[in-house]
């Protein structure tokens, strides 16, 4: 009888589809509603975030912080949960999800700024989070010469 050699199987690599899983999903659309009042922030936390990992498939839990300073238009609460609905059984990497939020919430709300946290639960004994922002001030000083 032939005995089997016990081989260990090498993990596929990481591609260029793994890095990009996700970005191009049809989220959809952020509704928004009139500001009235100039200069406060709102912070939103969304403690029970899930995704999935596309490469393992495995699910990654997490916290997700947008915080904001609203310009002419607010984040419409309801259509933004289930814009982030829309995350549960996607593969993305988490990176990508905060950069896709704040993304996102720019296209829809044009804010004063944004910044978005990803407080993503440990796997393997490692935690990570992930900061994203966006300002219009940042974007005006880019586009003046020196």
């Amino acid at each position: 009888m032939k005995e089997k050699k016990n081989k260990a199987v090498e993990p596929k690599a990481y591609t260029d589809e793994h890095a990009a899983a996700g970005i191009d999903f049809p989220f959809p659309e952020i509704e928004t509603w009139p500001n009235q009042f100039p200069g406060y922030e709102i912070e939103i936390e969304i403690p029970e975030f899930t995704s999935v990992c596309p490469k393992t498939g495995l699910p990654d839990f997490g916290t997700i912080t947008i915080s904001y300073e609203p310009d002419e238009l607010c984040l419409e609460l309801k259509s933004l949960k289930m814009y982030t609905l829309a995350y549960r059984n996607l593969g993305i990497f988490q990176e990508n999800i905060v950069n896709c939020f704040v993304r996102d919430i720019v296209k829809a709300a044009a804010p004063v700024h944004v910044t978005v946290t990803g407080d993503f639960t440990p796997r393997g004994g490692l935690g990570s989070r992930m900061v994203a922002g966006w300002s219009k001030t940042e974007v005006k000083s880019k586009g003046k010469k020196k």
